[in-house]
């Protein structure tokens, strides 16, 4: 696929991870629809960012709401060849806590967000997506799915946030040998640790701790590394299928 031209959906498109990759894409050619829950900043930064930019506000578990987005975007752009997963939370839990179990809708809410989440805009996303013009390989899209490291070495408190990442990996090679028969192809990024929002609040005695566990480089990742890694992803037609790890070599302890 060509960059150039190519619409596509970005659900987190508003902060860390989903910012940089649609700044990243919008770079090379791109236009953007951002799927956000997050109004004040998904309206900047697609003010900024000027026409070939839009926001909808969106709640990713919420198949009307993801429903709209999509439907505003076809309205706006006319298809849509990429669907890129970016929405997340990884809200801390220990399962047995100070004051009793973990609430259960707190797991739930999780999963719906990172997981249930993914699969609303794959599926709805993936309706449109079938009905472009192949190209010359016969390939109509791409859907590009962020899941983590903690799908396999979830750390303390992170059972439901690991959970929801496993989950995102399980559907990785499932939905890629369906939407094959369409000529879409289907890859996850499992990010290490990332300069985000969510790892905004950390100590640097704790960032130093994490660093420690990076083979190399020795550093929390770049958003724009995230981005260029979905630009290549967009770009080569035999990345398909499969998980890719993007975390300097890192193994997360226990802790």
């Amino acid at each position: 696929m060509e960059i150039e031209g190519c619409v596509c959906v970005v659900s987190g498109g508003a902060s860390g991870l989903g910012e940089a990759t649609i700044r990243h894409l919008l770079e090379k050619g791109s236009k953007i629809s951002i799927l956000d829950i997050g109004e004040e900043s998904g309206q900047r930064i697609a003010s900024e960012l000027g026409d070939s930019v839009i926001f909808c506000k969106t709640d990713v578990t919420d198949e009307r709401s993801v429903k709209a987005a999509i439907d505003r975007t076809m309205e706006t752009f006319g298809a849509i060849h990429g669907a890129i997963n970016c929405a997340g939370v990884g809200t801390p839990a220990k399962v047995l806590g100070k004051e009793g179990p973990m609430p259960i809708a707190q797991f739930n809410q999780v999963v719906q967000i990172n997981l249930v989440g993914t699969m609303n805009v794959i599926r709805l996303a993936g309706e449109h997506i079938v009905k472009n013009k192949p190209n010359s390989d016969g390939e109509r899209g791409v859907v590009v799915n962020t899941a983590s490291v903690a799908a396999w070495e979830g750390q303390f408190g992170q059972a439901a946030y690991a959970a929801s990442k496993a989950g995102v990996v399980g559907v990785t090679l499932p939905v890629a040998r369906e939407f094959a028969d369409y000529g879409i192809r289907v890859v996850t990024i499992a990010p290490g640790l990332f300069e985000t929002p969510m790892l905004a609040g950390l100590s640097d005695k704790v960032k130093e701790s994490l660093y420690q566990m990076t083979l190399f480089p020795k550093r929390l990742g770049k958003p724009i590394e995230f981005a260029k890694l979905v630009s290549h992803i967009i770009e080569n037609p035999m990345l398909n299928g499969e998980v890719i790890r993007l975390d300097g070599g890192m193994r997360m302890g226990a802790r």
